[in-house]
């Protein structure tokens, strides 16, 4: 009985790339935007190229409000479906290669969500990190912070309460 080789690390790579691009693609918005999502293992970073469509202060120049609560938000729900993708595919449940924009799973609602400006969104990229509180079978709670030069000086944070899609 001969063993099962282990596939090469960069085909499993190209999947799992291939399965965040379907969940991202699955929200228009995102496009819209021009966010990109830079994946390390199971760790999302959203970026969001600087645009002067992004500045809502041309004097000071600074983001507009609703820019910068769009990407704390889309960056939540993002990080929550693909913290549920993730594990299903880790538990062998979702195959990756059979993952399209057509076909994710039904994604979280936002119940509510609490942006806090911390200062002023700068004329540059931005980044944001999603971190998934509690995940239960109906709810989950989402933390998200958005920074540019320096992680530890967010220019605005946000927590987010999600309604949970039922799973067949």
């Amino acid at each position: 009985m001969t063993a099962k080789r282990p596939e090469p690390v960069q085909v499993i790579k190209e999947r799992r790339d291939k399965a965040l691009n379907a969940l991202v693609k699955g929200v228009p918005y995102i496009s819209f935007l021009g966010i990109e999502f830079d994946r390390k293992g199971d760790e999302l970073t959203a970026i969001l190229p600087f645009s002067g469509r992004h500045i809502g202060n041309p004097v000071l120049p600074a983001f507009h409000g609703g820019v910068t609560a769009s990407f704390l938000e889309v960056t939540s729900l993002i990080g929550l479906g693909w913290s549920i993708l993730w594990e299903e595919i880790e538990r062998g449940e979702v195959d990756p290669a059979t993952i399209t924009a057509d076909s994710i799973p039904r994604q979280p609602k936002t119940i509510d969500f609490t942006v806090d400006y911390l200062r002023t969104g700068l004329p540059r990229d931005a980044y944001a990190r999603a971190r998934v509180n509690r995940s239960g079978r109906r709810y989950a709670s989402v933390h998200v912070e958005a920074w540019q030069d320096n992680r530890n000086r967010p220019f605005a944070q946000a927590t987010g309460h999600f309604l949970m899609p039922a799973r067949d």
